[in-house]
């Protein structure tokens, strides 16, 4: 009964199951991401229910082991509301801690290490909205590391190209 009673469930709720295509191999839908924006920009009285609903969705990918969802994290992530990138971080985090029964050949984390170390160093003009982008940017680069420390097969996180971005970070937080 999916398809009848779609038209019954929130419309923020609609607009984020439509970024998700039926085949994860096909990648988010760009189209329905900039329908969801428009609504977010023209209702945000609603960004905490599509966040929370985001971050739901996530979290059943996360247990169901998909990793196309690390690919709406990223888009999550270039948003410039300090909600959506603290909720992408929050979601990339969690799938930081969880432990893989087989590592992963492909997965690259150069993108997230190189937007949590700009988060880090955010000048947002509200300083309460700075210091949890700040924070964000923090407990994202500690996800990062501890998912590559932990798995041989991905990149070294101690190479100088991700240390440059992750000290200075880290030392402009103290």
């Amino acid at each position: 009964c999916c398809g009848c009673c779609s038209a019954l469930r929130p419309r923020y709720k609609r607009l984020v199951d439509n970024i998700f295509p039926a085949s994860p191999q096909d990648g988010l839908v760009k189209s329905n991401m900039e329908k969801l924006t428009f609504y977010s920009l023209s209702s945000p009285e609603k960004l905490d229910r599509i966040g929370e609903y985001l971050f739901q969705k996530a979290s059943r990918d996360i247990y169901r082991r998909r990793h196309g969802f690390l690919k709406m994290v990223q888009k999550l992530l270039e948003s410039t509301d300090p909600q959506l990138q603290t909720l992408a971080t929050q979601s990339f985090v969690r799938f930081a801690n969880i432990e893989e029964d087989t590592p992963s050949y492909h997965r690259r984390y150069d993108f997230f290490v190189s937007k949590f170390s700009a988060m880090c160093h955010s000048n947002h003009g509200d300083k309460p909205a700075r210091d949890k982008i700040r924070l964000a940017g923090i407990q994202g680069l500690q996800g990062v590391i501890r998912k590559t420390v932990s798995d041989d097969l991905v990149e070294n996180i101690w190479e100088a190209q991700h240390m440059d971005k992750i000290v200075p970070s880290l030392l402009y937080n103290m």
